[in-house]
């Protein structure tokens, strides 16, 4: 398995589509990024994303961390060490939230959508478990349980997790009210599947893998994790499908959408411990103009409009991430 193995360009978006986690190595998170977008204008409907989720389900268990642990141990800078695991400890407990919040949304959903969305909890609880190895066996975190593991990275998490997840628990306590409420299943999506799976997940992605393909460092994670942006992709197209047909049932959605958005961008920044991620090769301003990269081309893709205030929070956000 190695990182930084060139591609034609005609055959990118099919190797995305179609490799193995043995082949993954070789494909760049651009193109993975690329992919992600490529959807978001026609957007497949839930059974097609659940035949690809199909063929490009991997098993977490067949990567293998032992060049992973050379990196880490002898190769990597302590402030490389303490970046990487600043910027991907919102992932681990992320991944871990989502899989046990996501069956309350699904419960409102169409036949259709709840076969699909199956397969997203499946891909979140896989997730996790790829982080758990991580911790576990490279950064060598203690613990025996999946729980311990969460509890000894939990250190590293700061306040933008405890902003977007927290408020994501209380809207995930709103739908198991009423799942079938669609203001509620819109207030949801709109914080998980755009801000949290769209915009943070998708640049912490950019970020931790640009670093290992620059490096050349952590191929197990670059593999496992480049597979893991695949899933997203899935998700997040799922995702702005279901913000799409709401708006378009009901255009008061719309009002809903951009509420939620309001909120999260006034806690967007509110931070008082920040993360070096100069040490992975990124200033706040690269990082901050790829978090308005990826909310702007969702919301222009599948056509939802902004209001004038919206759009100057949108110019204002700060360089702060948690994944998931």
């Amino acid at each position: 398995m190695s990182i930084g193995q060139a591609l034609p360009a005609q055959t990118r978006q099919e190797a995305v589509e179609r490799s193995s986690l043995a082949q993954i190595g070789a494909v760049d998170i651009d193109d993975v990024l690329d992919y992600v977008h490529a959807d978001l204008k026609r957007l497949p409907d839930h059974m097609e994303l659940y035949r690809r989720y199909l063929r490009q389900r991997w098993d977490v268990y067949e990567l293998d961390f032992t060049q992973d642990v050379v990196d880490w141990r002898t190769r990597m800078s302590q402030e490389e060490r303490d970046a990487f695991v600043a910027i991907s400890s919102g992932f681990h407990h992320g991944e871990r939230q989502v899989e046990v919040e996501l069956p309350v949304f699904m419960l409102g959903g169409s036949e259709e959508s709840k076969i699909y969305m199956s397969s997203q909890i499946e891909d979140e609880a896989r997730h996790t478990v790829f982080f758990d190895r991580f911790y576990r066996e490279v950064v060598a975190l203690p613990g025996s349980t999946v729980q311990e593991v969460l509890d000894a990275s939990y250190p590293y998490v700061s306040e933008t997790f405890v902003g977007p997840f927290g408020l994501l628990a209380y809207q995930a306590d709103e739908l198991r009210r009423d799942p079938e409420d669609l203001a509620a299943r819109t207030r949801y999506g709109t914080t998980y599947f755009l801000w949290i799976e769209g915009v943070l997940a998708l640049s912490v992605m950019k970020i931790t893998l640009t670093y290992c393909r620059t490096r050349k460092f952590l191929p197990a994670y670059y593999a496992g994790f480049t597979a893991t942006c695949r899933d997203e992709a899935r998700h997040v197209q799922g995702g702005m499908r279901f913000l799409r047909d709401a708006v378009q049932s009901d255009p008061a959605q719309l009002r809903e959408i951009h509420e939620t958005l309001r909120t999260i961008l006034s806690m967007n920044g509110a931070v008082s411990r920040r993360l070096a991620l100069e040490a992975l090769g990124w200033t706040p301003e690269e990082v901050r103009r790829l978090m308005i990269r990826q909310l702007s081309m969702k919301l222009s893709d599948v056509g939802i409009d902004l209001p004038p205030d919206i759009q100057q929070m949108i110019q204002r956000i700060e360089p702060e991430l948690a994944g998931g």
